[in-house]
């Protein structure tokens, strides 16, 4: 006897009251076999394409973080770059203020300083922080650099090298007699071809041979103020030259009304002579002899 694996299904419709018609539909279970496992396929096609589109979604964001993260990173090396630049900058011109001030650094090899501490991450309010304290050095310094530049004018350094003799006022003529006379200056004994530099920062108005002075150069600092350099071998600068704190103008001589190589110098206030001692620091000999170095 066959075996039947159909399937039957039965439908009856009424078309009036005295008359239906029953129509049969028969499914074989191979087919109900087939549909489910291709329905299978299908809902595991459609898993595997949501599972796929997940992982991209996934990989799609890990990318877009790595990237900002990037940025991220990039930008705060930026910054950092330009606080380095910001502080070297401070650096120099506190050296800078430093040689305007007078202040000699020590020579020789720079000693290594002993640095370290925990490791913190450097975050938006630690840049920030330290952004803001560059900014104020920044402006400390600039106050502090226009101030120094103001003290410049004023002749504050000695010009030479030296040993003080004889200083402003009356004194007895240094080529015998026996007499006394005013001496306008700060004589300040020193060997012949010393460097000379100049006082403060000014223009050069006068460069030449000037009666006792002999090679005499004059420098207007503003303000009325002046100052003479006498007696020299050599001069360097030439008149209408703007000069610096501290550069070279001549070398010590002895040209003119002078019993030997020594610088007489001057400060002069409105043309009138005063005394040169009120103006010439106290540590005077350190300082020149930095200044000194500095115009070589």
């Amino acid at each position: 006897m066959t075996r039947d694996d159909r399937l039957y299904a039965f439908f009856v419709a009424q078309t009036s009251r005295s008359r239906s018609r029953i129509r049969r539909i028969s499914i074989h279970k191979r087919w109900l076999k087939l549909a489910a496992v291709a329905s299978g396929l299908v809902v595991c096609a459609a898993l595997y394409g949501i599972f796929g589109l997940y992982r991209e979604a996934s990989h799609l964001r890990v990318r877009q973080e790595n990237e900002r993260l990037r940025v991220e990173t990039e930008r705060q090396r930026q910054q950092l770059e330009q606080l380095k630049g910001r502080v070297e900058a401070v650096e120099d011109a506190s050296r800078r203020l430093a040689e305007m001030s007078g202040v000699a650094e020590g020579g020789g090899a720079a000693a290594v300083r002993g640095s370290g501490g925990p490791l913190v991450v450097m975050d938006e309010a630690g840049m920030a922080a330290v952004e803001a304290r560059a900014a104020q050095l920044e402006t400390e310094l600039r106050a502090y650099e226009a101030a120094l530049r103001e003290k410049s004018q004023v002749p504050s350094i000695w010009p030479v090298v030296g040993e003080i003799t004889d200083s402003f006022g009356g004194r007895r003529n240094p080529f015998g007699g026996g007499s006394y006379e005013f001496h306008s200056g700060q004589d300040i004994n020193a060997e012949r071809g010393a460097v000379v530099v100049s006082a403060a920062v000014g223009t050069v108005i006068f460069a030449g041979w000037h009666g006792g002075y002999g090679q005499l150069i004059t420098i207007d600092h503003g303000g009325g103020l002046t100052t003479r350099y006498a007696h020299l071998l050599k001069m360097e600068v030439a008149v209408g030259q703007q000069v610096t704190q501290g550069q070279l103008i001549g070398q010590v001589g002895s040209t003119g009304r002078s019993t030997g190589p020594h610088l007489h110098y001057e400060v002069r206030l409105n043309d009138e002579a005063v005394n040169p001692r009120a103006y010439m620091s106290a540590r005077g000999e350190n300082v020149a002899t930095a200044w000194a170095a500095g115009a070589n």
